[in-house]
């Protein structure tokens, strides 16, 4: 199956979402290349920027259920390498 690079970045303003994120990306671990979370104390938001190497329809699935969590925003960039 053709996989794709991406970069899934994630905003997130209600903390009490962050244990089903954390869930959903222990499940997706496999396709996980890096992770990085930086707490933004003053906004009190966080900012989690996830490198993954996927098929593009398990990359979608993921940002789709953590953009349903309250308070949380997703967008996803897609590096044209595909292998």
């Amino acid at each position: 199956m053709e996989t794709r690079v991406a970069v899934m970045s994630i905003i997130v303003e209600d903390v009490s979402s962050v244990e089903d994120i954390n869930a959903i990306l222990h499940e997706s671990g496999e396709y996980i290349i890096g992770r990085m979370g930086i707490p933004y104390r003053e906004k009190r938001i966080n900012i989690i920027s996830i490198a993954m190497d996927a098929p593009q329809n398990v990359i979608s699935a993921i940002a789709g259920r953590i953009g349903n969590l309250p308070g949380v925003s997703v967008k996803t960039a897609y590096s044209s390498v595909v292998g």
